[in-house]
């Protein structure tokens, strides 16, 4: 396993040019490191690619912003109204203010789920510490932005169900549920994209080349699925967690 981590030439070049320097640093403050050589995994190094990529494409994109749109910029805000368009039909109109956490983290995981179809890369998304890092960051967003709407106390009336009596039976199920939530999602993207770059790895050890094209146009196509799904329980979350305030 250690092996297939670092096999990755990109990932040898990142370590080999970052590994010393971090490790230089992390012994000034204390902290052990036992292969200071293969410091940073291959899911960071491809998650930062993810990032840079991304970082770079859509801030050149949006510095040549036209009245009269060309191509990549008529796609690009297809792209958004698409996101738009899901967060206004599950939250309502209010939902717009939502837009930069979904619409990033929605092309943040499609991106990744695309990178490993490229040769010498690999999904980070197939990594479940990625995965369980959106998860978080979607299950800390929704609860932060259920208490800024409505205040701690409001938001936590929606634990505990409609009838005050049934409030202690209500209350750890409720809980159980809200946590269940980032597991289910981690877990389902982490398989999918898992096994999928897994299913390529072993067609193109048969017959390279030709054998696995049919399961990389598949691939695209779960990708796809992958990150709308994500994306969709995400503003699904987001909606429960804001009802009372868009009902008002």
């Amino acid at each position: 396993m250690e092996e297939l981590e670092h096999s990755l030439f990109i990932v040898e070049l990142f370590n080999k040019i970052f590994s010393k320097p971090l490790s230089s640093l992390f012994s000034l403050v204390g902290i052990e490191v036992h292969n200071p050589e293969h410091l940073i995994p291959d899911y960071v190094v491809m998650s930062l690619i993810v990032a840079v990529i991304l970082i770079l494409f859509l801030g050149l994109s949006s510095r040549k912003l036209t009245p009269v749109p060309s191509k990549l910029q008529s796609v690009l805000e297809l792209i958004i109204q698409a996101f738009e368009g899901l967060l206004t039909d599950i939250i309502g109109e209010g939902g717009k203010r939502y837009l930069p956490l979904i619409a990033t983290i929605g092309l943040f995981i499609f991106s990744c789920n695309i990178l490993g179809l490229a040769p010498g890369m690999m999904s980070p998304t197939s990594k479940l510490n990625v995965t369980v890092g959106c998860a978080l960051v979607v299950f800390f967003y929704y609860h932060w932005q259920g208490i800024k709407s409505q205040g701690l106390f409001k938001y936590l009336k929606h634990f505990t169900g409609p009838i005050p009596l049934l409030a202690p039976l209500f209350f750890p199920i409720e809980v159980i549920s809200h946590f269940s939530r980032p597991v289910s999602l981690s877990l389902r993207l982490f398989g999918n994209i898992f096994a999928e770059e897994l299913l390529i790895v072993v067609m193109a050890s048969i017959i390279p080349f030709f054998l696995p094209l049919p399961f990389m146009v598949i691939a695209i196509l779960t990708a796809t699925i992958q990150a709308g799904v994500f994306v969709l329980l995400s503003c699904v979350y987001i909606g429960g967690a804001v009802a009372h305030e868009e009902e008002h």
